[in-house]
């Protein structure tokens, strides 16, 4: 006979990582099903649009490092992209190779983070962990030796980047090439196949593809439902419309598809890498112009395909040395907006699974 229960409301978090202590779920539920949910997102006071807004444009650079700071190179290059829209500032050839390869290193370090985070959801405990930020210390490595810093980069500025890459980058770069692929196929060997993962993940948090769109989902997890969407094909921005390199997509919008299609991301990363090491030019890397940008009265967006999704920067200039107002759409904010509807059905173990196929980061939700 069944056993009667009654629902009961707890909450779940907050905890830290990635989410700063600031991000809860009041969950309720009848035994072990989740039948409502709703998530608590909290107060980060970071007030990044309103700092922007008193800061001159070259500065706020060091505040978009901030956001998602898994994807700061990504970060970086959205918010220059609407500057150097608003002031008609040309961005030099090699300066756009160089910041190609940066934001697809990004990338790469950036689904690495995922992949070990989210093994760790499914209990994996740290091994897995371990294994992707073996390769993602390679990366920052390589950050380090184009700017100086590894996380919070500020590598990019309008029109341009703040120095060309040293010497010994390019061999560095290379060996990351060459052995990448291997380290790749290693993550899928012991992972894809793996009888716990396909039982945790497949037809778990399904997201049907009509319901993505009209939430405005965007990057992995649009993707993931079967959605070819990517701004770098779409929109082509800096020098993706001269790469060759395909969108991957899942098949049914679960778990393992958001998990699958941040895997063929990385190779198809390492292929962008490659053809941009090949084809870049000789130059100058950036374009002179005057420490206190006065852009013209008027706004601009300009947005990219972060890791995360489209990470875009809406920017309204009065004529002075700061924007009059800054608004940032934040791919983590929207794709969250969700989460009730993959939950609700499931049970308490998937609920920490789905949430960890999202890959927020608060630092961009609460700006």
């Amino acid at each position: 006979m069944p056993i009667r229960t009654e629902p009961v409301t707890i909450n779940l978090g907050p905890q830290h990582p990635s989410t700063h202590g600031v991000f809860r779920l009041r969950v309720t539920f009848d035994g072990e099903e989740v039948i409502d949910l709703e998530p608590v997102f909290g107060y980060l006071h970071r007030g990044t649009e309103k700092l922007a807004e008193e800061r001159t444009y070259t500065q706020i650079v060091t505040l978009t490092d901030r956001l998602d700071y898994e994807s700061a190179m990504s970060n970086n290059l959205g918010y220059v992209t609407a500057l150097e829209k608003l002031g008609g500032i040309e961005v030099p050839e090699r300066a756009m190779y160089l910041r190609v390869i940066s934001v697809e290193l990004q990338r790469i370090a950036s689904h690495l983070v995922f992949t070990g985070f989210f093994l760790q959801e499914l209990g994996t405990f740290v091994t897995m962990l371990m294994y992707c930020f073996r390769e993602r210390e390679r990366i920052l490595d390589l950050f380090e030796m184009l700017c100086g810093a590894r996380i919070t980069v500020s590598y990019m500025r309008p029109g341009g980047l703040t120095q060309d890459a040293p010497s010994d980058f390019w061999p560095a770069l290379n060996d990351f090439l060459e052995d990448m692929p291997g380290y790749i196929d290693e993550l899928e060997e012991l992972i894809t196949r793996n009888e716990i993962v396909l039982s945790r993940t497949r037809d778990v948090g399904v997201l049907d593809p009509e319901v993505a769109i009209d939430a405005s989902i965007s990057g992995p997890i649009l993707r993931a439902s079967g959605v070819q969407w990517d701004l770098r094909k779409a929109d082509p921005y800096e020098i993706y419309s001269e790469m060759d390199f395909e969108i991957p997509i899942g098949a049914t919008g679960d778990c393992f598809d958001r998990y699958i299609v941040r895997l063929q991301e990385m190779r198809e990363s390492v292929k962008i890498i490659k053809q941009c090491v090949d084809k870049i030019p000789d130059g100058t890397v950036k374009t002179d112009g005057a420490f206190f940008m006065r852009p013209p009265e008027g706004d601009a967006y300009g947005c990219v395909e972060a890791p995360r999704g489209e990470l875009g920067f809406y920017i309204v200039s009065d004529g002075g040395i700061s924007p009059y107002r800054c608004k940032i759409r934040s791919p983590s904010f929207i794709n969250t907006t969700m989460l009730r509807d993959m939950i609700v059905g499931g049970k308490m173990s998937d609920l920490i699974v789905i949430f960890g196929s999202l890959a927020v980061n608060m630092g961009e939700v609460d700006r």
